[in-house]
């Protein structure tokens, strides 16, 4: 059985509150926004600006002035791209991994707050149904940029149904 409509717009009004607050958390807390970026740098070898800029969705300019902040504390190192000369690689220095760490945790203990009064099952769950949307979303994704793609029958009948009903 399908969610309802109702149900729908429930869960998304719920998850669009949710992301305004991060958004709002990362734009307002230093701490928030450079967590965020020492943690993109933490999964890679060296990435470019421009990739970074583009995973967060915020202007390159941006990230330009942060690189320079976390360079100036030592927490990036900056260097040359071999397979192009054009741009540039930042990757964490050791100093930048442990200030990644203390925010995480700074972030997991804000968290912890919000959820103190969850049981540990109610959490899994939460992360288990997040992590289930994730994944789901991706699919969709992907199948949508597939050169076969077609919109599934069932969304387009349940879009005539809702069309026909508001008439």
């Amino acid at each position: 059985m399908e969610p309802s409509h109702t149900d729908l717009e429930r869960m998304v009004a719920a998850l669009f509150t949710m992301n305004a607050g991060l958004d709002r958390a990362r734009r307002r807390s230093k701490g928030a926004s450079t967590l965020s970026l020492l943690q993109l740098l933490a999964g890679g070898d060296g990435l470019r600006p421009s990739d970074l800029a583009e995973h967060l969705g915020v202007h390159p300019s941006l990230i330009t002035r942060q690189i320079q902040e976390l360079e100036d504390s030592g927490y990036v190192n900056v260097s040359a791209n071999p397979d192009d000369a054009r741009s540039l690689l930042v990757s964490l220095t050791p100093a930048g991994v442990q200030e990644q760490r203390r925010l995480r945790e700074v972030g997991l203990d804000r968290f912890a707050l919000f959820v103190a009064e969850w049981t540990p099952e109610e959490v899994r769950t939460l992360a288990a149904l997040l992590e289930k949307l994730e994944r789901s979303k991706a699919a969709v994704a992907a199948q949508e940029r597939s050169p076969t793609a077609r919109p599934r029958p069932h969304t387009t009948r349940r879009r005539l149904r809702r069309t026909s009903a508001v008439r």
